[in-house]
């Protein structure tokens, strides 16, 4: 459910429109990417992404955007199950759109073989880096896109510092960015599918003891 308008609904719309109107114009090359606007009636819109690196193709999510007071607010982003636009609990997720962070300065280095002195400096250095999902929920709250530019971010209490007018004019709630970003860490990670085939045992049950 959209949150009330208290934007001029006209100017929502028009950015809205405008939104809608530059993914249509490249929909061609999104669609070979795997990205297909399947619905946009403001102020909400349904983006489905597949898995175009895979034989056959899967369609892995459904996005759907809340654009209501757009853009002195930003938009909010859920994943939904692309046929039944239901957004997933956060143990149904089919990604949770995993990334791995950047090295930082500072890492640990390993110890050298067989003991002795530490390597001396300008040794590369080894450190242990753990993807982090960008999907995030607390308690039973529906999974949130923890990233600026999404209405659920920075509506945590956790990103209070980080408000949305900081990101508003660098295009950080447009809608191909966001598609971009779980684009890049959900189907285009994916580029094929393992089967494993499980045996089943069924039992013929006769008449149940007293």
């Amino acid at each position: 459910m959209s949150d009330p308008q208290f934007v001029d609904p006209v100017v929502s719309q028009r950015k809205f429109d405008r939104e809608v109107a530059e993914f249509r114009l490249h929909a061609e090359k999104y669609g070979r990417r795997g990205w297909y606007l399947v619905d946009a009636r403001f102020p909400h819109a349904l983006v489905i992404l597949a898995t175009a690196k895979t034989q056959p193709i899967a369609i892995l999510v459904g996005v759907a955007f809340d654009y209501t007071n757009y853009d002195v607010a930003p938009p909010s982003v859920r994943l939904v199950h692309p046929l039944t636009r239901e957004p997933y609990n956060l143990s149904d997720l089919p990604t949770q759109l995993l990334r791995m962070p950047a090295p930082t300065a500072g890492a640990v280095p390993l110890p050298p073989p067989g003991g002795g002195q530490p390597q001396p400096p300008g040794t590369p250095q080894a450190q242990i880096l753990v993807a982090q999902p960008l999907m995030q929920a607390h308690d039973n709250d529906t999974p949130f896109l923890c990233v600026a530019g999404v209405r659920e971010y920075h509506e945590h209490p956790a990103h209070t510092g980080d408000h949305w007018e900081l990101h508003r004019t660098s295009g950080a709630g447009r809608l191909i960015r966001l598609v971009e970003i779980i684009s890049k860490y959900g189907p285009e990670t994916i580029s094929g599918f393992d089967v494993q085939m499980i045996p089943k045992i069924r039992l013929h049950q006769g008449v149940p003891p007293e």
